[in-house]
């Protein structure tokens, strides 16, 4: 089974567009398989809108491809939503991945935007739904407590004929959603031993509906750092996660070196999983860069050796 390995950010280390700029470089040139955004709409935090960087990395990239981990549906119009996609695929010639979720419990946007967070599972199925209809090319009409569309067609159509729809998150629900439309499962904060269990569940759930999943659509996220545990800028991160979170950030962030991140993710092979979003992180845009550029380095060719 094939790995392959993606990047991703949360939250924007850069203070200057150009440095940006420089890292997507890099990972365009590096071999990245993929680059994938955060999606946070408010906050205190720097983070960027993640279907407005899908756009901008259409034009800036020739090779990769790119995706929201995951987008927050239950926070926008699924119509935008699919013809935003649409519109990128298009232009990218077919190199978007959109990945799916309901939002985090612990996200501010509720609170934020006064949006009600109960009912966002049904939501987000109904969205998914629609969206789903609109690339295949069909005309959407729903009536619901939540969308009202009347004979609703978009053009042009995604390049890719079956536009991916992944969808994030380990709840029951999540296993359920992912079983009955996604085209794969990326996961979020689930350690290796989580991941089993999840994909089994999908799979049964695909199963149920009549439906399979390709056996290379699952995939695993964690952050990565190149240096020792001790470091102010882990202690710092891994202290905002938990807070955040809740969660234990160990046994999921990959702190050490080369070793460290390769057995981490043949745990995650084990698991089930084979598509990869590292998250590597810094102190500042220089740092970032020097971590990027291990995984190119280091990471990449022994995946590619280790797991070919």
């Amino acid at each position: 089974m094939g790995v392959g390995i993606g990047i991703g950010i949360s939250e924007c280390p850069f203070s200057d567009p150009a440095d940006y700029w420089r890292w997507v470089d890099l990972c365009e040139a590096g071999g990245v398989d993929s680059l994938w955004q955060t999606d946070r709409m408010v906050g205190p935090l720097p983070m960027l809108e993640a279907l407005s960087v899908m756009a901008a990395l259409a034009g800036r990239t020739r090779r990769l491809k790119f995706g929201m981990n995951v987008l927050s549906l239950a926070f926008r119009d699924p119509v935008l939503v699919a013809k935003q996609c649409a519109t990128i695929d298009y232009l990218s010639e077919g190199r978007l991945l959109p990945a799916f979720g309901i939002g985090s419990p612990q996200a501010p946007e509720w609170d934020m935007l006064g949006i009600d967070a109960r009912g966002r599972g049904t939501k987000t199925d109904e969205a998914l739904d629609i969206i789903a209809r609109l690339w295949r090319g069909e005309t959407a009409d729903h009536d619901s407590r939540f969308f009202q569309l009347s004979s609703v067609s978009i053009l042009p159509l995604p390049v890719q004929s079956k536009l991916p729809l992944w969808i994030g998150g380990g709840s029951k629900a999540a296993i359920r959603r992912t079983g009955r439309v996604g085209t794969g499962w990326i996961g979020g904060p689930e350690r290796p031993d989580e991941v089993a269990p999840i994909i089994a569940g999908i799979k049964a759930a695909a199963h149920d509906v009549g439906r399979s999943i390709d056996h290379d659509h699952f995939g695993a996220s964690f952050p990565v750092y190149f240096g020792p545990s001790d470091a102010p800028v882990v202690r710092h991160a891994e202290t905002a996660y938990a807070k955040r979170t809740g969660r234990d950030p160990k046994g999921y962030f990959a702190v050490g070196g080369r070793e460290v991140i390769v057995e981490r993710i043949a745990a995650y092979v084990n698991a089930g999983a084979s598509k990869f979003i590292l998250r590597p992180f810094g102190a500042d845009a220089d740092e970032m860069l020097i971590q990027t550029r291990k995984i190119i380095d280091e990471i990449l060719p022994a995946t590619a050796a280790r797991f070919s």
